[in-house]
């Protein structure tokens, strides 16, 4: 059967917490309730206007989605709990997007969520199989295996590769670690914002070449949230079209063929990025090398480098050349990562998806005013998880305009909150809370102390 014609989606409300270390001082279902609450607010409406729920997250049981949509009220709709590794937040928008544009819902809250342990990714499981123990396989019998975290090995094997095939070096990969970290001094929502010379972050500790600590991004606690909308729900409302960002182009694609070819690059999801990239640059009708904002999934800074390749926004093999030229930052050609990426911003698994696409609803609104990036027309986001998954999406304003910064103070007035959320992160009021949770079908004992504690740490 040939394809249906699908309707557009926008997105109309975004919303995020701080990202924290992960220290078991907020649950996961406080930071569900703080992003969703802010999306909703920033999108003007209530939770009785939401259709159908999407609760994304890695660690956690089977209906963490419910606890945390319950307390804005028990309205009975769909709710679904998404897990697709690292990409899971950007999984949970590419299913909003899918049950707006092709009918199902006119609205759909998408919220990611994530409460992690300290350290490096662990297996939660030892008695089944290791979903990704078929890569660690592959890398055991083509690189070796160190005692280095296992993800840090995977994609730092992929980021010495490039450097046999296409002679970057250890400063390169340095560099992008040093942009990212530069990039989160603006970002508010960044659980670090210290900048540091490139001399410090080749000279921290070695954690697998080319990798060294902080080139390599945290374990983080967070989330963030989006609100889906159809043409007919924007419709309904034309005073927030100027607000509203279309999902012009997006694919979520899983591996290929070429996946264990024995290449360490390829066994880090290289060929499903390129694909899903070229889909929806194809259906976006953009050129990629057009693009001037990208936040792309760089947990490392070996992965930035691969995927810079990947999405084509260099030649073939000159990923390298392109951090170089400081052609990834401000005043180059383009910028990548303003929000300080993974490695700075931090990478709470479940809401780390919809944290980059908060950034760049923030840029093409104009909003994120101290890190914009002159004459945005369109925004490409990359998000990956192994296993495999990835989700490759562009973004472009519903006016077709190009993005021109936004005062703070307009802001302010546009979305009620009293202050800019692109450059501030605080939070709301209880009344402010009490206008977006359920009036029909609110729940006091599901929503137990939750914005109590929620509004006590504002």
């Amino acid at each position: 059967m040939g394809r249906k014609e699908a309707g557009p989606a926008y997105v109309l409300g975004v919303g995020m917490t701080k990202f924290i270390k992960p220290r078991g001082k907020v649950d996961y279902h406080e930071l569900g309730f703080e992003a969703g609450v802010k999306a909703m607010l920033d999108a003007h409406i209530n939770y009785d206007d939401v259709d159908q729920g999407v609760a994304c997250y890695v660690y956690g049981d089977s209906t963490c989605g419910q606890r945390v949509f319950y307390q804005f009220g028990l309205t009975s709709i769909p709710i679904y709990n998404v897990n697709n590794n690292c990409s899971t937040g950007s999984t949970g928008l590419a299913m909003g997007r899918t049950l707006v544009s092709h009918g199902a819902a006119d609205c759909v809250l998408v919220v990611g969520f994530e409460k992690m342990n300290p350290g490096s990714l662990q297996s939660m499981y030892q008695d089944r199989a290791n979903p990704t123990g078929l890569l660690g396989r592959m890398m055991a019998e083509t690189r070796g295996i160190s005692n280095a975290p296992g993800a840090a090995q995977m994609f730092g094997n992929a980021g010495r590769e490039y450097m046999e095939k296409y002679g970057a070096k250890l400063e390169d990969f340095a560099e992008i670690a040093r942009v990212n970290h530069e990039h989160s001094k603006r970002n508010p929502y960044s659980q670090f914002q210290t900048e540091y010379s490139l001399e410090q972050v080749v000279k921290s500790p070695m954690i697998h070449e080319p990798l060294t600590k902080l080139q390599c991004c945290p374990t983080s606690d967070g989330g963030a949230a989006a609100v889906v909308v159809s043409q007919a729900f924007l419709d309904a409302r034309p005073h927030l079209k100027d607000q509203a960002v279309l999902i012009a182009g997006q694919q979520l694609a899983t591996d290929t063929p070429s996946l264990y070819n024995r290449s360490s690059i390829d066994l880090m999801g290289f060929s499903m990025a390129r694909n899903a990239c070229r889909a929806a640059i194809a259906e976006a009708g953009v050129n990629v090398k057009d693009i001037k904002v990208c936040e792309l999934h760089d947990c490392f800074s070996a992965n930035e480098m691969i995927t810079i390749d990947a999405l084509e926004l260099c030649e073939p093999g000159k990923a390298h050349e392109m951090v170089s030229k400081g052609d990834i930052t401000y005043n180059g050609k383009m910028v990548i990562n303003p929000s300080g990426g993974l490695i700075s911003k931090g990478h709470p698994l479940g809401a780390t998806g919809l944290a980059q696409c908060a950034e760049l609803v923030w840029h093409l609104r104009g909003w994120a005013n101290n890190r914009l990036i002159s004459g945005t027309d369109a925004a490409l986001q990359h998000n990956l998880g192994l296993g495999g998954a990835v989700v490759v999406t562009v973004y472009k304003r519903a006016d077709g305009k190009t993005a021109a910064p936004v005062s703070s103070a307009e802001v302010a007035k546009i979305n009620g909150l009293g202050y800019n959320p692109a450059v501030e992160a605080k939070g709301f009021t209880a009344e402010q809370a009490k206008s977006v949770l359920s009036k029909k079908h609110g729940d006091q004992w599901a929503l137990a102390d939750t914005q109590d504690k929620v509004l006590a740490r504002f």
